[in-house]
């Protein structure tokens, strides 16, 4: 009941009455970003989403507040992440003002508040098909794995925490998430990897099953 009906209907009235409160900050930070990125403020980007009824995944386009020039070497190739994500950029990460703009995503039912973070569409094929049951419930703004370690943690356990949730999904494990994301957002948790600006790009499990 929760998980076809309510989760949704709660996803729609949270998502727009966000977008109405905190559209002063929205606005604002477009308009810093139109100066400080020097030009689009915005990140579009095709995400996978829940699956289908075929069992292929709905791609729908995510939008975030960019973080990361465009700046690219001699050969016309962009600069690794670190050399591209500014102090503008670090800011918005930190406080995950980056992130708002989701709340489209979530109103328009691409995304909910809760579930598995949309990753790239090229790991499609890298997973091992445990792992693609990850897109079995709608992508989330946050998820079991952001509160448990972010980009802190490997991608099988990231996966695997998605793959708990799918399983274990709950209206009082929602609220848990959200009240354990404000806590992880003041921390400022997981924000990077140990080795890389962001998070290393997964290139599929050793261990395909």
């Amino acid at each position: 009941m929760y998980a076809k009906f309510l989760k949704r209907l709660i996803d729609i009235i949270l998502s727009l009455t966000a977008l109405i409160l905190l559209s002063p900050l929205l606005t604002v930070t477009m308009i810093i970003g139109l100066f400080a990125m020097r030009g689009n403020p915005f990140f579009v980007q095709p995400r996978p989403g829940r699956k289908r009824a075929n069992g292929e995944e709905r791609i729908f386009n995510l939008i975030k507040f960019r973080s990361m020039n465009n700046r690219k070497d001699k050969e016309g190739n962009l600069l690794p992440d670190e050399d591209r994500l500014t102090g503008y950029g670090k800011f918005l990460r930190k406080t995950s003002i980056d992130e708002l703009p989701e709340l489209i995503n979530i109103l328009k039912g691409d995304m909910s508040f809760v579930g598995p973070r949309p990753l790239l569409v090229r790991y499609l094929d890298r997973y091992t098909p445990r792992q693609r049951h990850r897109h079995d419930v709608l992508p989330g703004l946050t998820g079991w794995a952001q509160v448990n370690g972010r980009n802190a943690i490997s991608w099988e356990e990231k996966f695997e925490f998605d793959l708990w949730y799918t399983e274990h999904i709950s209206f009082g494990l929602d609220v848990k998430i959200f009240f354990m994301t404000i806590g992880n957002v003041l921390k400022r948790d997981g924000i990077s990897s140990a080795t890389s600006a962001t998070m290393e790009e997964f290139m599929g499990s050793e261990n395909k099953e």
